[in-house]
């Protein structure tokens, strides 16, 4: 805290941009500490510049106008005069800059959308410009087109009070610039530099902005009519000087600003930071110790955003209702925001989250999938999760399940057409609506406000909007939308659907979203944020080499240098300034934890190398170190409880159908047929492109059934059946190759396998058997004590031989050997359940191995001496575990290993964790 002799010594910063205006008074400094406010209230009351009618009344200081950066900044300064008045009082107009600007009269301005989008389509016209960027296709154009104008306001910012007064001289600044950099670079930035001055003018000319701003600024001064106090953590920009300096040939203005000089800083501070001094001075020895200063080391983000936590947690708990976070590491600042709202403590998020990493972002994403796929499967499934799709339809979340398993199931990749075919229903209606809304984006090229009419036309269309208006995101989503519709409506360039939707991208990226603030005892926000604030603890995470300070964006066209002569913000001016705005924080504030993980990836994290030269001033000087910081997290005792091995028992849920997967199911393990067949969970089916497996085999079991029904009523010589079948394959094969190319290994495959199997077929008939029918679907019941369940399956095959015994077959892509295997382990009771279903009785079952070994294709099969006994005996078994289940039997897991390995339910039975 600084007297009125400091404030008087203090006077020599900005002397020279400011004494040669009479009007103008040199800026009154008040070092960096917790009671800025209150000092800067004192002095403004005691001006006698500013406040000549208010100390003969000493109530009125409404002939007092003062500007400071924020609304929050205003509230302060509020507060902190009412502190030194202690009277009732008629308060000075304090305001921001932008919200004075917007009581004037408005200037013509070309809204930040519509410059982006103009110039983008200025530049798509010019080839040389894509080569030059080595840009593949014209939206690669778009960011481009966003930095060239973010640069040409960094030049209007710096450059335009000179170019009105001498437009000779910024083009002599700009050459001069441009001559440090070295030759190389200049034959190598000749064209992007010439790029960037014709932008840059063109855009003044176009009503820039920032050139509206300066011309309402200009306006205002010229008709001053009351003192103003201009207070500001940063040095005015060369706008906001002009602005002052005309201002002060009219009235008096008092700039109020940070000291920065070495002796207005901690001893401390100033040793390890000199570089943020206007006026560094050597010190000598330290003679206080840094006080409420503390370090916290983590091992990991999690403990680390816990740690953070259990901190916040602990000031709440002593009283403190005015905490700070400062999110230098954005993941942890995530993490711990969870954290605290999971303990029920809100916090008021102040830091800009990008608006494109909220929900209702990814709503407007996912419909421009869907559109531009055509219905992609994965990007329908995706776009019809979103909460706020459709809110108020009967069952939505049943029908967004049942399209899923329908498409799952029936392996369909995408297409309108496609998925209509495959659905029924209410589900059918959904997805022809859906297909309607997109069909207004096939048109070709049009104009922005016509694009994005058409997509909330379509969010309407689609039951969205009501839900988004109800949604913080979805609200500024709208505006947003709204906005870049008002300010594209002039605009007669025309953009294609990809084009729209990456400049759409753009502007949801690049806009924050800000989250409603309910509960304002915790704070988060960026290290700038916390310029002239204190509170009564600050929390800082991410305070790590990789964190702090921040890494500066690319700069792009410019060097350092150039950029330094043109009078930009260069790296070193941006990380000087972060730097102060450390220091500030740590001395405006009473109590600061600075933590950040000194592990990372397995390998050590270091500090912030500015905490590393603040911890070696300290030892240096013989100042005890920065105290570490501990939050105590409460432990819990929990108590032990052994996971037992699962036996539920459900009597009532016992289906009353049955099939031959499902009893395999049973007797291999009959947790899994619980949670399986009871239950009714079962592992979604994945959506591929590519063929697999048990397509093949339905493609096959096609391939037969339609060929042996053809020799069933056309019988062919020998010689002529291969040939008869190679055609009814080409005729399958045709189909799905024309769907997908990966099918022609398993064409290649079959054509392999053909002339075996028709051997094969050829011994068969030898043997006395014949083709009886194929693909057939069967019944029969089965009564047990409690009830009945009907068996039901489809049997590939039966052949009847000249004694009229029955035998059934079944078409199996595995080889022979595996095949056998199952049988004489009596793994598999597939063929002797086909039996069941049978009415008469069948005197043996094979499976058939439609991978040939040697050129040869076999069958295993079931020995016909013992069938019909397996047959009798798998119906005994099937009654007696049916009615043990039906009486309320256990059904434990016990599967082996072999089962269990592929279980799609071994999450739930939990084996390995009992």
């Amino acid at each position: 805290k600084c007297d009125d002799d400091q404030a008087s010594l203090a006077e020599t910063l900005l002397l020279a941009v400011f004494a040669f205006i009479p009007m103008l008074r040199s800026p009154t400094l008040i070092p960096p500490c917790t009671a800025f406010w209150n000092e800067a209230a004192r002095l403004i009351l005691r001006n006698e510049h500013l406040n000549a009618a208010a100390l003969t009344n000493k109530a009125d200081f409404s002939s007092l106008r003062i500007l400071v950066p924020t609304v929050l900044h205003a509230q302060m300064l509020r507060a902190a005069i009412a502190e030194n008045i202690n009277h009732s009082f008629i308060p000075p107009r304090i305001s921001t800059m932008d919200a004075w600007l917007s009581l004037c009269p408005p200037v013509e301005a070309r809204p930040e959308a519509a410059r982006v989008a103009a110039l983008y389509a200025e530049l798509r016209n010019h080839g040389w410009l894509k080569q030059l960027f080595s840009a593949r296709r014209n939206t690669d154009l778009l960011p481009l087109a966003q930095t060239l104008i973010c640069l040409s306001d960094e030049l209007t910012q710096a450059m335009l009070p000179l170019l009105r007064l001498s437009p000779d001289e910024v083009k002599k600044r700009w050459q001069d610039a441009l001559s440090h950099l070295p030759a190389r670079a200049k034959a190598v930035l000749s064209e992007e530099a010439q790029l960037v001055w014709a932008i840059w003018k063109g855009q003044l000319d176009a009503n820039d902005r920032c050139a509206a701003r300066y011309t309402q600024m200009m306006r205002l001064a010229e008709t001053a009519n009351e003192p103003l106090v201009w207070i500001s953590p940063v040095e005015p920009s060369p706008l906001e000087q002009a602005f002052l300096s005309a201002y002060g040939n009219r009235q008096t203005v008092v700039p109020i600003l940070l000291d920065w000089r070495a002796r207005m800083l901690r001893p401390a501070f100033a040793a390890a930071w000199p570089e943020i001094a206007n006026d560094p001075e050597p010190i000598s020895n330290l003679v206080e110790s840094t006080q409420g200063i503390f370090l916290c080391q983590a091992h990991s983000l999690e403990q680390e955003a816990q740690l953070g936590a259990q901190t916040v947690i602990d000031w709440l708990v002593e009283g403190r209702s005015r905490i700070a976070i400062v999110a230098q590491d954005r993941v942890v600042a995530r993490r711990l925001r969870a954290l605290l709202e999971r303990a029920r403590i809100g916090v008021t998020d102040e830091t800009g989250w990008k608006l494109s990493t909220t929900r209702a972002a990814s709503l407007l994403s996912a419909w421009f999938d869907v559109v531009t796929t055509r219905a992609d499967t994965a990007s329908l499934l995706d776009f019809l999760k979103s909460p706020y799709l459709a809110p108020s339809l009967p069952e939505r979340a049943s029908h967004v399940m049942n399209i899923e398993m329908i498409l799952r199931r029936a392996n369909v990749t995408g297409g309108w057409e496609a998925i209509l075919s495959a659905t029924d229903g209410a589900e059918r209606e959904w997805i022809a609506r859906l297909r309607e809304a997109s069909q207004g984006f096939t048109a070709g090229r049009r104009e922005l406000c016509a694009w994005i009419s058409q997509t909330l036309d379509a969010l309407a269309a689609l039951d969205a909007i009501e839900a988004l208006q109800s949604d913080p995101a979805g609200t500024q989503l709208l505006a947003l939308l709204e906005s870049m519709k008002s300010a594209c409506a002039g605009m007669q360039e025309r953009m294609s659907f990809a084009e729209w939707r990456a400049y759409a991208a753009l502007q949801v990226e690049s806009a924050p979203f800000i989250a409603p603030q309910s509960d304002k005892r915790v704070v988060m926000l960026p290290l700038n944020g916390a310029r002239l604030r204190s509170f009564d603890a600050v929390l800082v995470v991410g305070a790590d080499a990789d964190n702090l300070p921040s890494r500066p964006g690319e700069t792009l066209f410019f060097s350092n240098t150039v950029r330094r002569e043109l009078g930009l913000a260069t790296r070193e001016s941006l990380q000087r300034q972060q730097l102060r705005d450390f220091c500030e924080l740590l001395q405006s504030n009473a109590e600061v934890v600075l933590s950040w993980q000194s592990v990372k990836n397995g390998e050590h994290h270091p500090a912030s190398p500015w905490l590393q030269r603040l911890q070696l001033v300290l030892e240096k000087s013989g100042v005890p170190a920065l105290p570490a910081h501990k939050a105590c997290i409460e432990q819990h005792r929990l108590r032990t409880v052994r996971i037992q091995s699962p036996r539920p028992s459900a009597s009532h849920l016992l289906p009353t159908r049955l099939s031959a997967s499902a009893y395999n199911s049973l007797s291999a393990c009959p947790y899994q047929f619980f949670a399986g067949h009871m239950l009714g969970l079962r592992a979604l089916d994945d959506v591929s492109d590519l063929p697999e497996k048990r397509d093949y085999g339905e493609w096959l079991h096609h391939i037969l059934h339609e060929y042996h029904e053809a020799l069933a009523n056309n019988p062919l010589p020998a010689d002529a059946r291969l040939a008869k079948l190679r055609e009814m394959s080409e005729r399958r094969f045709e189909n799905e190759l024309s769907r997908s190319a990966a099918a022609l290994g398993y064409y290649v495959r079959w054509q392999k396998a053909m002339p075996a199997y028709i051997a094969w077929c050829e011994e068969r008939e030898k043997d006395g058997w014949r083709y009886e029918a194929g693909e057939l679907k069967r019944e029969s019941r089965l009564a047990f004590d409690g009830g009945e369940v009907t068996l039901h399956g489809r049997i590939d095959r039966i052949d009847r031989n000249a004694a009229g015994e029955l035998a059934v077959l079944d078409y199996k892509t595995k080889p022979l050997d595996s095949l056998k295997k199952r049988l004489k382990n009596l793994e598999d009771h597939q063929l002797a359940f086909y039996g069941l279903l049978m009415e008469q009785p069948v005197a043996d079952a094979c499976y058939v191995a439609l991978e040939p070994k040697n050129g040869r294709i076999g069958h295993a099969s079931a020995d016909d001496q013992t069938y019909p006994q397996r047959t009798q005996a798998l119906s005994e078994r099937a009654v007696e575990t049916l009615a043990a289940l039906s009486s309320g039997a256990a059904m434990p897991a016990n599967g082996v290993q072999t089962i269990c390995a592929w279980c799609n339910v071994r999450g739930l039975c939990r084996k390995g964790m009992w």
